[in-house]
């Protein structure tokens, strides 16, 4: 991923921020030899604490075979994306018409090591930390060995650690472009109010102040 100066976090804390509500990606695994990437779309939490998300997957899934092979993988995130029109990115000394459009959108990379959890109690603690961070506290049993009602269910799931080894992060909201073209995109979103358009606005202004 292309990631111009104007496009990147202003801090850690940027993207960081943003991964811990945007928690659905697609995880790609290095296929076999003559193979092309294995890709699992899936929920996981982010723990930036301690570098590392948190996921789970069925024991059939296809995936394990290739993590034990090469347990380098890409968890991959994007949101908040929208189409520019071309108008709206027109300079100010160039009819509208010769405007270029482009994609507006947020998105984060995390190179990881993968190490897969087969300890139930490790399972069971993984599990509770990633249902933790999705649901309100007390709204679901807790995970435990040889309990109701999840206990008998840890055999038929394997754990995943993704520790993060490299982040690759991108917000993609008319950096380099002056303030007069950044202020009609901003209106134009806020006119057409469309999916990601409110998303994308806020991007925009609050990178335009930082």
């Amino acid at each position: 991923m292309l990631v111009h100066p104007w496009d990147a976090p202003r801090e850690d804390a940027e993207w960081q921020r943003w991964l811990t509500v945007h928690d659905f990606g697609q995880l790609a695994v290095n296929g076999q030899p003559g193979e092309p990437p294995d890709v699992q779309p899936l929920h996981f939490a982010y723990e930036a604490e301690r570098g590392e998300a948190v996921t789970h997957l069925a024991r059939p899934n296809p995936l394990w075979r290739a993590l034990e092979a090469n347990p380098h993988v890409l968890l991959s995130v994007i949101d908040d994306y929208v189409y520019v029109p071309g108008p709206w990115q027109a300079a100010p000394d160039v009819p509208s018409e010769h405007g270029v459009p482009t994609s507006f959108y947020a998105a984060v990379q995390l190179r990881c090591r993968a190490h897969v959890v087969d300890d139930p109690a490790a399972k069971a603690d993984l599990l509770n930390r990633q249902v933790g961070h999705f649901q309100p506290e007390g709204s679901s049993a807790r995970a435990a060995v040889g309990e109701a009602p999840y206990g008998r269910m840890l055999s038929g799931i394997r754990g995943l650690r993704l520790e993060v080894t490299g982040v690759r992060a991108k917000f993609k909201y008319a950096g380099n472009k002056p303030a007069q073209v950044q202020d009609r995109i901003a209106a134009e979103l806020a006119v057409r109010g469309g999916p990601g358009d409110r998303a994308a606005r806020e991007h925009l202004l609050r990178r335009r102040g930082a």
